[in-house]
């Protein structure tokens, strides 16, 4: 019907254009490929080969579902407008408010249209200037990261972690599994600056202090992402810390170090060298699959090394307590007085803020 020819056809760029962005046409034939390889006979047979490649099935199709269904209703919407019944109007109407409803709760998706957004999330956290402070401030933010993951139902894993002298961490390590996880992380990577009355000298004084937070899609797959032995070394020691009777009687921490961006990674939590090994690669992969981003590189010999300090001047958000309440992305604007929330692991505000600012 020609009344509804302009909504109709304004509603169809709407909704191709969003399928290019998720790229559907990727997605379907990514789940007809996995679907035909969970029929071959000799599928289980890797367990945990299978169980990885049905959560990619159910997580491509947990995607997908709703467009497809979006998809069906554009086309007999548009086959609908083509009869001439006039009886048929509040039918198209109210196809097309369903059509918009749909499109308005989905448009989140669009969101996330990264090589790896759909991907889980490393979080590495390390203290930078301001010495007892700022290893306080690590730990903070940790509980902040955690928090956060708790509250959306995210499962949250410590890999490494290394204890200050006096308070807090040097450093910490976590994976966070979730749908679209990197992709809602992404933007709390950066320096994070911290403004309080410092609670580790006497005079009580207002203290500054950084803390560097890495954000990185999980690279778990060595497909996924090449690496050339010959640019690895990679070196075992002896475990130190809690960990058992074994962890300091034999040599399963494992160090790798990729040469030509200088990225070295040192696990020592698992029990085996072999286990050690694996979860390491798998943070190499990812800092290198970040940094590509970051460079925008496709080849990973073209990256260099990381060069960001954690120190004033490199901050992408500031968390004042004193003398006044202030959260401020620095990138966004976005800014609240609520610093208590946030720091509670209430931070979709500031994510929604960034994921709208790219």
């Amino acid at each position: 019907m020609e009344k509804f020819e302009k909504q109709i056809s304004e509603l169809k760029a709407l909704v191709d254009e969003s399928l290019k962005k998720i790229k559907y046409i990727e997605l379907l034939d990514k789940e007809k490929h996995l679907l035909e390889m969970s029929k071959d006979s000799d599928f289980w047979s890797n367990s945990e080969k299978a169980q990885k490649t049905m959560q990619e099935l159910a997580s491509i199709q947990k995607k997908i579902e709703p467009w497809k269904k979006i998809n069906q209703d554009m086309v007999y919407l548009e086959d609908l407008s083509k009869l001439k019944d006039d009886n048929i109007e509040n039918d198209i109407n109210e196809l097309i408010d369903s059509i918009r409803a749909q499109y308005e709760a989905l448009k989140i998706q669009m969101r996330f249209t990264g090589p790896y957004d759909s991907n889980n999330a490393i979080i590495s956290i390390y203290a930078g200037a301001g010495g007892t402070d700022a290893q306080d401030w690590t730990q903070m933010l940790l509980r902040m990261y955690s928090r956060w993951a708790d509250k959306n139902k995210f499962k949250v894993k410590i890999i490494n972690e290394s204890t200050g002298e006096e308070a807090g961490l040097k450093s910490v390590t976590l994976e966070i599994d979730g749908s679209d996880l990197y992709g809602l992380a992404k933007g709390e990577h950066g320096v994070h600056r911290l403004v309080r009355l410092s609670p580790f000298n006497s005079s009580n004084s207002r203290e500054t202090s950084f803390a560097k937070v890495e954000v990185m899609p999980v690279i778990d797959a060595p497909e996924e992402l090449t690496i050339d032995p010959k640019d690895l070394k990679i070196d075992v020691y002896r475990a130190g810390g809690h960990g058992g009777q074994s962890v300091n009687t034999t040599d399963s921490a494992v160090r790798i170090t990729h040469l030509p961006t200088g990225i070295n990674v040192a696990i020592q939590n698992e029990r085996s060298q072999v286990q050690n090994k694996e979860l390491a690669m798998t943070i190499i992969r990812s800092k290198l699959a970040q940094l590509s981003i970051e460079q925008h590189k496709d080849d990973i010999a073209d990256i260099k090394g990381p060069s960001q300090s954690a120190e004033w001047g490199n901050q992408i958000r500031s968390y004042v307590v004193h003398p006044y309440k202030q959260v401020k992305d620095l990138r966004t604007g976005y800014e609240t007085s609520d610093v208590d929330s946030v720091l509670d692991g209430n931070i979709e505000k500031l994510i929604d803020a960034y994921l709208d600012y790219i």
